[in-house]
Formats: structure tokens, sequence, C-alpha cells
């Protein structure tokens, strides 16, 4: 699948007209696009508002609230560990923190967990903010929860708390007993040279990070599974994700700070096959293997209540053919691996065409395939990926 041949000139100007459409036409306040190919940085563009409040513009270095997008963040970490011997998927999650076995979930494996199996997506009743910046408190919660289902026998989409289970993982199979974010830290980004993915910010970045517009409310039934998954009170908006104690929190499932630039590496790296400038990660057999769907992929998901293009290794799926489908903001490539995150965000990497993709901004969508279209069309006139 090859790209097409246009100058890195060419290629701004492409995504440039396409991010200033998306912000005129489509509804977009603030966005910024970065691309690599075969390994090598191609766009990195910008525009719009990163703060309404104040008229602060989007610029290179502006971090955005990215949620579940670093989700492929913490899978990635948790890959290092199998890389490495110290994890296997296929053993239960008891075996590396005993306290998990809890209320039926002896047998759980890290691959239920990573498939989004594990049968506990749903948050701790009455869970506020200040709980949720908890990390401590939050894996105490998880480790005694009841699943709704026997884990391993149906898919339900861990909206939060994906993040904690396999962060905790990470955490008791590391022979440096490090806070998960500073796991990562030291053994991802660092040596991938990215700077601005963050999983609790410190205090001298918050001045970058852009203000969210929330999207707005849908009529969801007051039942609705994604509403025990993602409660009101702490709903990914401003008003919550905002808060100070949010953004210094360790939520290693929901509350990426990241740009572009930082984000597209990552996946630049797996569109590699697990390298990138000289550092290897990842072998390339290992990163081949997160292509495969996870079971029952094509039956509606139990919390989304859509089917997803679920892999087994904590990424979603390239591939959905269903233009009614909100999160088909890749491309066709059934190998394709992509994460998105609440409201649009959304990185993506084509191992076929060696392309990577990040998108980052700030205007909340309920539609993010609608909302992203001039960037689609971007990817596909430049590099001839559909």
């Amino acid at each position: 699948m090859a790209a097409t041949t246009v100058s890195r000139t060419e290629a701004a100007r492409v995504f440039q007209q396409a991010i200033d459409k998306t912000i005129r036409e489509n509804g977009e306040v603030g966005m910024q696009v970065a691309v690599y190919h075969n390994g090598q940085p191609v766009v990195d563009v910008w525009g719009g508002i990163a703060d309404e409040t104040t008229g602060r513009a989007v610029d290179g270095e502006t971090l955005f609230p990215s949620f579940s997008v670093i989700k492929a963040t913490t899978a990635t970490a948790l890959h290092l560990q199998a890389e490495r011997g110290l994890i296997e998927y296929d053993k239960p999650i008891a075996e590396y923190w005993p306290e998990f076995a809890a209320n039926g979930k002896a047998k759980a494996t890290i691959r239920d967990a990573l498939s989004h199996r594990l049968g506990i997506p749903y948050m701790p009743e009455g869970v506020t903010p200040e709980q949720m910046s908890d990390y401590a408190w939050m894996v105490d919660q998880l480790a005694k929860a009841k699943p709704i289902f026997a884990p391993g026998t149906a898919n339900g989409y861990m909206c939060y708390t994906f993040g904690w289970v396999i962060a905790e993982c990470v955490q008791r199979t590391d022979p440096k007993k490090r806070p998960f974010r500073t796991f990562v830290r030291e053994e991802l980004l660092d040596p991938l040279g990215i700077r601005d993915i963050w999983i609790g910010i410190n205090d001298d970045v918050e001045p970058r990070i852009a203000r969210l517009k929330n999207a707005p409310p849908l009529p969801i039934p007051a039942d609705a599974p994604i509403l025990k998954a993602m409660p009101p009170q702490v709903a990914t908006v401003e008003e919550v994700f905002g808060r100070a104690d949010m953004r210094r929190g360790c939520i290693p499932g929901a509350h990426g700070i990241m740009n572009a630039r930082s984000s597209v590496r990552l996946f630049a790296m797996l569109a590699n096959g697990g390298e990138l400038d000289g550092a290897r990660l990842l072998s390339e057999e290992r990163v081949k293997t997160f292509s495969t769907p996870r079971a029952d992929t094509e039956k509606p998901d139990s919390v989304l209540g859509i089917p997803v293009r679920m892999g087994t290794a904590g990424f979603w799926l390239g591939g959905s053919t269903d233009p009614k489908d909100p999160f088909r903001l890749t491309d066709l490539n059934p190998r394709t691996l992509f994460h998105p995150g609440a409201g649009g965000a959304v990185a993506w990497d084509d191992p076929d065409a060696r392309l990577a993709v990040a998108i980052c901004h700030n205007g909340m969508s309920n539609n993010p395939s609608k909302t992203f279209q001039p960037i689609r069309a971007a990817v596909e006139q430049v590099f001839g990926v559909s």
C-alpha cells in the first residue's frame, strides 16, 4: 500500500487546509494533526483556539485532554513487560496481583483485561473526582469488584477501569517497583523521545493545557450501562477533567494529556513493527499479533451498545465498513491499530502503509467521524490510504 509522493511542504499545506475547514465548517475549536510515514515526521500542523475564555491560540506545544487515547500507552507498557518475560497474557491476573482474585476473578487473565472481557467495566458506586484521582483507592476498589459477567465470556468496554487494572499489573511486575507513570516515562516514553504524553501532569505544563468545549448532551436512558462505566459525576467534561486533582492523578485508562506530535510517535513505533529511530521496544512478531480480533467482536459490546472491532492486545482495529460507526476515524485495513478517546481524539497506525496519524482537539464531538472528515480526506489525498 504505497503512499503518494508529495513533499512535506505540500503535505503540510493539505493538512493545514483540512484543519482550517474542520474548524470553519464542522464546529471544531482547536486542533493539532501530526503524521509519520516510514518512520519519519511528515506533518505537524495546528489551528484554532486552545481556550475560548481567554482567546489563547493553539500552537504545536499545546496539550489536549485526549481521554482513552492513553489506553494505547498503558497497553504498550504492559507489552514491554511481556516482551521481557515478566508477564504472560494467558496467566491469571491474580498470579501477579493476588488481591484481584476476590469475588470470582481468580481465573481472569491478562488477555481478558486487554480484550475488555474482564467483567468489571463499571466504576465504584458514587465515585467522586477526588476518589478517581486516588490511584491506590481505585486499585483497591477494582480488586474487590464483583464481575457483571464471568471473565472471558462476554465483551464489556472498560471506559475508565481498564487503565488501573493494566497499570497495577505493570507495577506488580516491575523489578524496581516504580509508580506506573514513572515506569511509563523511563521505559517507554524517554526511549522514544516522547516528551508530552502525561498520565498525571507536572505543575509546569498546566498552562499549556487546552480547555474543553463540552459536547451537547445526548439523550441516554437512565439505566444505560455506559452511565455506570462513566458516571455523570465523573463525566468527560471540562468541569471534571479540568480539575487540578484530575489532571495530576494517575488515571491511565481515561486521562491522557498530550499533543499530537508526541501521540503520533508511539503509533509510529507500532507502524514500524516495534522500532523507531533505532530504539527497538517490541519485537516485530509481537506487534503483528496486536491485530488479532477478540472473541465475539461482531456482537454489540455490552457497555457501548454497538459492535466494536477490538483486538486482544488493548487496541481497536481498523476495518469497520459501517458508515454510521462514530468511531470509524481510521482506514479500512483490518490490521490498523488505533485508539479513540471521548469526544474524538484519536491516534492510529497502518502497518502496511507504515503510516501513523494523531489528532488532538478540544471541541468535544458526538460524531467525530463526521467532524474529522476533512482530516480523513487529507490522509487519503496525500498518502493514498482509504
